[in-house]
């Protein structure tokens, strides 16, 4: 892998000067260094630039503008500029252009308007790859290269005839013979077997529920059709260039179908976009649970955060602006949980086009602002912050998160509509961070050694190696949690039989018999006075403890909460949906089993997380209330942010980061 250049956190964010006259260049650059801005990205949507006709290049503009950058001081983060294929691609090779499962065709005006198996699109994109890579491997500025952008953004699934034939091809290659694919697909059901490759199709739309286990792997097939373009773009580059390849993921914006973890290995850096979804209160959780599983698919190394926003963005239904800190809180708040590397969309708000209202480091209203203020504020905070470049989170929790898990279970002809993958991920997470507890989100194939406690939330669909792992992980003194829904089906999509949750029976000690999903609204309880919704199914005890019960319901005096002692560890099962204040309850038992500590005693509502670097250690405590706090800080030296004499005083909406006493 190749390495980051540099020892300071990068600061900066998407320029786009091709938007904008170029008398404006001089000034951009002035703006930027006076904001503390070190690095850019450039050239992300240029291919229309860049090559104008087919096959005739034009680099002018841009040799002017990496020139203007290098001596200002700022390095340059250069794009691929596959992101978008220009009108002209679509014109001369119409048979480019997405399709939707209805046959909708998908034409240029937007952005990503290609075909992901379309050989044409790889052909040329590569060539353009080629030249831009060719020109600028050697350019002063250029310290990173950025493949493509939001891959799958908008097109990830295409169900046109080159895309049918693609499939086709990666069904041979996945099962090599018919008859393994018509048992794994159980064509045996509806008369769909399959007698010739000719006759399959992508799930296109049809008269009833499409069959399952195909969904399942037009959605693999679709993922790994954008891998195979990243890759592609990345070995065209390794033969030309020396510095890190990396491509920005899109982790925790409720973006499903890429499997990120796969992708991890083919860059050199792990990027992630995140922006904030303005309706919800508790956003800086979702922020959080983003910044932690980024963590964790780069293998808890380091990341950058390519892009966020200053403030509003333009492509929700009420685009409400940040408050003033909050531009600060959010960023820093990456940064605690592993960034090294702070980006924004985009350097300047644009002044045309569907994202002119997105708001930008110089806003509309250029520099003399809220937020231009609070830019400059956070540059000097990461300039502040340097020495922590290269540390690492510290986290005795891990919570399971397997992308294919998400697809196969929210896929229709199921139990409970109410039954989604994010939704128990998302509620053990905040109660964690309401204790104050940083987790790792991690793959269930990851190593699990280090972790006091794993959280295994709604792994539908779980593989024999990753359950086998799960269980040596218990034996040898860890403690698991599993929550309903868990364990049901194979990799194929095909029900575990023998009793749910399938593949955890016997470590759970446990065996369910039937599912007793509850209306919408319906609620019951438990007689441990907690209260739940949408989810009860009959459980018999198989060596497991019973801890809770339901008093009402459908199923009075049925455990609904249990623990099975298994080696050294244990295996408790949350058969149930509970509520917050439950869900917080059952999480504070499981870290008093553990051992398992905050990272400093903190009031609520004030985040603290710990970067450690050998036995070097930084404090980031975020006060997301609107009082004063004080936290404990003995022997510490405060690098930004805040009050410090014996304890640390952090006002409303601020952010302290402390270096901490080796002792």
């Amino acid at each position: 892998m190749r390495q980051w250049q540099g020892n300071s956190i990068y600061f900066g964010g998407d320029y786009n000067p091709e938007q904008w006259p170029e008398e404006t260049w001089p000034e951009d650059v002035d703006l930027m260094r006076r904001a503390g801005v070190n690095l850019v990205s450039v050239g992300i949507f240029s291919w229309a630039l860049l090559e104008p006709t087919p096959g005739r290049f034009e680099f002018g503009w841009l040799d002017r503008v990496l020139d203007l950058l290098h001596d200002g001081g700022i390095q340059v983060d250069l794009a691929t500029a596959t992101a978008s294929p220009p009108p002209w691609l679509a014109r001369a090779h119409p048979e480019t252009l997405p399709r939707r499962a209805d046959g909708t065709i998908l034409w240029p005006g937007g952005r990503q308007a290609y075909c992901p198996s379309s050989p044409v699109f790889r052909e040329r994109s590569l060539e353009l790859v080629r030249a831009v890579a060719g020109r600028y491997a050697e350019h002063p500025a250029v310290v990173m290269w950025h493949i493509s952008n939001e891959l799958g953004c908008h097109n990830v699934h295409c169900y046109c005839d080159v895309s049918a034939e693609a499939f086709r091809g990666w069904l041979r290659e996945r099962y090599g013979d018919l008859d393994r694919l018509n048992d794994a697909w159980g064509t045996a059901f509806w008369s769909q077997r399959y007698g010739d490759w000719a006759e399959i199709n992508p799930p296109r739309t049809v008269t009833a529920f499409a069959n399952p286990t195909q969904q399942l792997d037009f959605l693999r097939f679709s993922s790994e059709e954008l891998r195979a373009q990243l890759r592609a773009e990345r070995e065209v580059l390794r033969t030309l260039v020396r510095q890190p390849i990396t491509t920005n993921f899109m982790i925790g914006m409720g973006v499903k179908h890429m499997d990120y973890q796969s992708w991890a290995s083919d860059v050199d850096l792990v990027s992630n976009d995140h922006y904030m979804t303005a309706a919800d209160p508790q956003a800086h959780l979702g922020l959080a649970l983003a910044a932690d599983h980024t963590r964790g698919v780069a293998g808890g190394d380091p990341w950058l955060l390519m892009e966020h926003s200053t403030s509003a963005v333009q492509w929700q239904p009420r685009n409400v602006a940040k408050l003033p800190g909050q531009l600060r809180r959010n960023s820093l708040a990456h940064v605690a949980r592993g960034a090294d590397g702070v980006l924004f969309f985009q350097w300047r708000a644009s002044r045309a086009g569907a994202e002119k209202f997105h708001s930008a480091l110089v806003p509309h209203a250029g520099p003399d602002t809220k937020v231009f203020r609070e830019v400059c504020q956070l540059g000097a905070d990461l300039k502040a912050l340097a020495e922590i470049r290269g540390s690492r989170v510290d986290a005795d929790v891990a919570i399971l998160f397997d992308w294919e898990a998400w697809w196969a279970v929210e896929l229709d002809s199921h139990p409970s509509v109410d039954v989604t993958y994010a939704d128990r991920m998302n509620a053990l997470y905040g109660s964690l961070w309401r204790a104050g507890v940083t987790a790792d989100v991690v793959h269930p194939s990851a190593d699990l050694s280090g972790y006091r406690l794993v959280l295994v939330p709604t792994l539908y669909l779980v593989r024999d190696a990753d359950v086998a792992a799960l269980h040596r992980y218990v034996e040898a003194g860890g403690t698991a949690a599993v929550t309903y829904f868990s364990g049901i089906v194979d990799a194929n999509d095909h029900i575990r039989l023998g009793g749910y949750p399938g593949a955890f029976r016997e470590l759970l000690g446990v065996r369910t018999e039937e599912f007793f999903p509850l209306r919408e609204g319906e609620k019951v309880r438990l007689d441990d006075g907690s209260t739940a919704d949408v989810w009860t199914e009959w459980v018999h005890p198989d060596g497991a403890e019973v801890l809770a019960s339901y008093t009402d319901g459908p199923l009075p005096g049925v455990p609904a909460l249990t623990r099975n002692q298994v080696g050294d560890g244990a295996a408790w099962y949350v058969g149930t949906r509970l509520d917050e204040p439950a869900t917080d309850r059952l999480v504070a038992r499981l870290l008093a089993e553990t051992g398992v500590r905050p990272a400093a005693s903190a009031p609520p509502g004030v985040e603290v997380v710990r970067r450690r670097d050998g036995d070097r250690t930084w404090l980031f405590a975020i006060n997301h209330t609107d009082t004063e706090v004080r936290l404990p800080a003995h022997g510490v030296e405060l690098l930004t942010g805040g009050h410090c004499a014996g304890e640390l005083a952090l006002p409303a909406g601020e952010v302290a980061v402390v270096r901490e006493d080796r002792t």
